[in-house]
């Protein structure tokens, strides 16, 4: 198989979380060309954001680089793939404290680590704090990632007025608040994803004093599959038929 379609595989088979995976494969397995129909269900099925342009993409491929290779091909090809990537790829978690640090575990302090996940994006930040105030250092890394023509997106609580915090990035990244569907809870999450690849959450908000000086607890996240799943859901909570999130000035 060459051309484009093992790497549209790969970016599948990294981007699905186990189950989606199996059934997959299952599905491919049984389809005898791109058109067949039980694709088109199992992209209605899976409403995440993106992925119904990728598997459009990856059937596009087959349609010109193989027309006659049977679903069950890709779906050995995508087995295989998937199988070389879970053995050989690194799945670290790094400790990430604010506050008193100890000698017991190495880790790492949260106010620098947040500013390299943002400092490390090559195409999106995805970013969700309950609160935001006084972190004028990652407000001006964002500036930096607009300029590298990042595209950022803010998840922010409005009850906390945290958009406050970004005034200075104006309409050049876009802002996301809860709906009226979404006002039994509250937008509590924690945190800043790069692209794909690297995520930092755990309990501190987007505050000087969460961190720095508070005793706070996080994880940095370097294994693209579990980042991948992160961004995901997130940016399903944007889709306009989820009715979670909207648009904030």
């Amino acid at each position: 198989m060459a051309g484009r379609l093992p790497e549209l595989l790969a970016r599948l088979g990294s981007r699905l979380p186990q189950d989606r995976l199996t059934e997959l494969v299952s599905v491919l397995d049984i389809a005898e060309n791109p058109e067949a129909d039980i694709l088109d269900r199992f992209v209605a099925a899976n409403p995440a954001a993106g992925l119904a342009q990728q598997l459009d993409a990856m059937r596009q491929t087959w349609r010109e680089e193989a027309p006659t290779l049977p679903g069950s091909a890709l779906a050995l090809a995508l087995t295989a793939t998937t199988a070389v990537h879970v053995s050989t790829e690194e799945q670290p978690v790094e400790l990430v404290v604010s506050g008193p640090v100890s000698s017991a575990i190495p880790v790492r302090l949260t106010s620098g680590i947040a500013v390299d996940v943002i400092r490390s994006a090559k195409e999106s930040l995805l970013i969700a704090s309950f609160a935001a105030y006084g972190v004028t250092e990652v407000v001006s890394e964002l500036l930096q990632a607009v300029r590298r023509k990042i595209h950022i997106d803010l998840l922010l609580e409005e009850s906390t007025a945290a958009i406050r915090a970004f005034g200075p990035l104006g309409n050049r990244v876009r802002v996301w608040h809860r709906t009226d569907t979404f006002a039994s809870g509250t937008l509590h999450a924690k945190l800043i994803a790069a692209d794909r690849h690297t995520a930092l959450l755990g309990s501190a908000n987007l505050t000087d004093r969460a961190l720095t000086e508070n005793i706070e607890l996080g994880v940095l996240l370097h294994d693209t599959r579990a980042v991948g799943r992160i961004v995901d859901h997130f940016r399903w909570l944007t889709l306009p038929e989820a009715g979670l999130l909207r648009r904030g000035p």
